[in-house]
């Protein structure tokens, strides 16, 4: 069974690996614009006017800006919604994907580059190989109802944070406890801190268990803990751990650092 998982864990962790340095991954973004930023809809190196509406964005361009919308030539103006990711984005400029974003009503736009310097750059990540003592039972206990913390973000601003829910956990003979947020597939998401953080480990990481069974009962395996997309660029706004989510324990499993 340990072979087993550990043969598993490493083919997660190569395609993590190709995950993070493909062309739209997280280390080509260069740069997250908020509109409310940019008065007269001028982005920095971004052709066109892009302005906030009620429900969306306007984009206003010339056919010399060389932007394209749904892969054709662009020029005129449109109204954008917000992209499901970046592969759909619709607009693009040469080979970058412009990615409109909104976040409590603010909307913005991501630029993605495959051709960023920290992809060019990218060496790998330094994550500690699979060990069962990491991997441990976890019950999911919901809170009945939403809640939604503020907490700051990487880019210096707070936003809430929607949270379902508790998961505990035994370490090492020690009881802990998350708070998590339900995905939409019914998986679990969890921002935390540990004594390692800021130290061997990078500030804050992610935890992605999976959806709890009708009991309540779910794995916690921070053997796959993640570094958050905020590791790999600047741009990204990650939240940081919520009141509650940093553990006295060190937890030397995972993805650690950016090597």
């Amino acid at each position: 069974m340990t072979t087993d998982a550990a043969v598993a864990w490493k083919q997660w962790h190569a395609h993590r690996i190709d995950t993070v340095s493909a062309p739209y991954g997280p280390l080509a973004l260069t740069g997250t614009h908020w509109l409310e930023d940019f008065p007269d809809g001028r982005l920095p190196d971004i052709p066109g006017a892009w302005t906030a509406a009620a429900d969306g964005v306007v984009l206003t361009a010339a056919e010399a800006d060389g932007l394209t919308l749904d892969g054709q030539p662009f020029r005129g103006a449109a109204r954008l919604g917000a992209d499901p990711g970046v592969v759909a984005a619709r607009v693009g400029y040469g080979e970058r994907r412009l990615v409109v974003l909104v976040r409590e009503g603010v909307w913005g736009v991501r630029d993605f580059d495959p051709g960023a310097a920290a992809r060019r750059l990218f060496r790998g990540v330094e994550a500690t190989p699979y060990q069962a003592r990491w991997s441990v039972p976890g019950r999911f206990t919901p809170y009945g109802e939403d809640r939604t913390v503020r907490v700051p973000n990487a880019d210096g601003r707070e936003r809430g944070l929607g949270l379902g829910g508790e998961l505990a956990f035994v370490l090492d003979g020690q009881h802990h406890t998350l708070q998590v947020s339900v995905q939409g597939d019914g998986s679990l998401w969890a921002v935390f801190a540990d004594a390692t953080s800021g130290m061997s480990s990078y500030r804050f990481r992610f935890l992605h268990p999976g959806a709890p069974d009708p009991h309540g009962r779910t794995r916690v395996d921070f053997n796959r803990a993640v570094l958050p997309p905020c590791a790999f660029a600047d741009a990204f706004i990650c939240p940081f751990p919520p009141p509650g989510n940093t553990l006295g324990a060190a937890i030397e499993a995972g993805e650690r650092n950016l090597l």
